[in-house]
């Protein structure tokens, strides 16, 4: 993996979790984008989306939560099995732009309270 992309943990930890995983939706959008064009960049997506997930894992609001932390987690195998393992979970690009999207949509709704 390349270095470290994003150094403003702080910010990240004030997002929501929708704006969160919206991010990481973003990251894996492109690298399902730019799959069949240019593998380099692909991959340089995929792994910005890997590292924005293991910055939620280490989110301390989400460690209190043990389903939060699951939900995570198995995300971030489900993303990393499609682009680099043998997608034994049948995974499509448009699946998980589907999953990613439903969080990108909850983070534009106006905030409760």
């Amino acid at each position: 993996m390349t270095g470290v992309q994003h150094r403003d943990v702080e910010g990240w930890q004030r997002l929501s979790l929708a704006e969160q995983f919206g991010n990481v939706g973003s990251e894996i959008s492109r690298a399902i984008r730019w799959s069949g064009r240019s593998a380099g960049t692909a991959q340089a997506a995929f792994f910005r989306g890997l590292e924005l997930l293991d910055l939620m894992l280490d989110d301390p609001r989400h460690r209190r939560s043990a389903g939060r932390l699951r939900e995570i987690a198995r995300v971030r195998e489900v993303v990393a099995d499609y682009f680099a393992g043998s997608n034994q979970y049948g995974s499509t690009g448009p699946s998980l732009q589907r999953y990613f999207d439903q969080f990108a949509l909850a983070a534009r709704r106006p905030r409760q309270g």
